[in-house]
Order: structure tokens, then C-alpha cells, then sequence
């Protein structure tokens, strides 16, 4: 079982960057990939980024990368997102998940644990 807690969200203006930890509990958070979805209101969602147990390799959805980045401190049992050159169109709720798995990791059912989700908001 693992416990997920997400914050670092906040209303910030276009431009500007923002940055999200996920803690997570429990001794196996080493043994997950762990991904970080987001949903927009009025709309399902969606994959964001991902990164493998050791952090070794990563994988971005084509609408935030190079301006995302995911990483991770295991001795911290912590994930982050990184959001830089923010826009409005990047408004939502976002999710850090955990997953057992090794591969499907860009959807949704690949992951068993959910964090319950911090509000970003980007003002033009």
C-alpha cells in the first residue's frame, strides 16, 4: 500500500514556473514508477509525465515537454514536477500516481495509487 500526498499547487501568471512534490509513504516507494496526470475542468484526464523506479528514464506528454520536468529523491520518497513557462491552457487539478508495473505507464490504469490532487492556475 502506498500513500500518496501532492501540494505545491497555487494560481500563478502566464511565464512564470511552479514546482510539485508528491510524498509518498511507506518503504517501497522505490519499487514504483510514478507518473503525474492532470484534469482540466470539464475534461478527463490526462497523462502528464512519468519516471522509472531509479529515475533512470523519463516520458512527457508532446504538451509539456521541454518545458516539464519530473524527478525524484527516493531517500526523500518524494516525486516532483517542475513547470516552467506556464499557461493557461496547463490550469487543472494535478495527480501524482504510483505503479508496480514496468511498462503502459502513460494511462491511467497502469497505476494503483493516487494522491488526492493539487490545483495549479494559470492566469494570462
Amino acid at each position: 500500500q502506498v500513500q500518496l500526498v501532492a501540494y505545491g499547487g497555487g494560481l500563478v501568471q502566464a511565464g512564470d514556473s511552479l514546482s510539485l512534490s508528491c510524498v509518498a509513504s511507506g518503504r517501497t516507494f522505490s519499487r514504483h514508477t510514478m507518473g503525474w496526470f492532470r484534469q482540466a475542468p470539464g475534461k478527463e484526464r490526462e497523462f502528464v509525465a512519468t519516471i522509472s523506479r531509479i529515475g533512470s528514464s523519463t516520458g512527457y506528454a508532446d504538451s509539456v515537454k521541454g518545458r516539464f520536468t519530473i524527478s525524484r529523491d527516493n531517500a526523500e520518497n518524494t516525486v516532483y514536477l517542475q513547470m516552467n513557462s506556464l499557461k493557461p491552457e496547463d490550469t487543472a487539478v494535478y495527480y501524482c500516481a504510483a505503479s508496480p508495473k514496468y511498462s503502459g505507464l502513460y494511462s491511467e490504469p497502469a497505476y494503483d495509487y493516487w494522491g488526492q490532487g493539487t490545483q495549479v492556475t494559470v492566469s494570462s
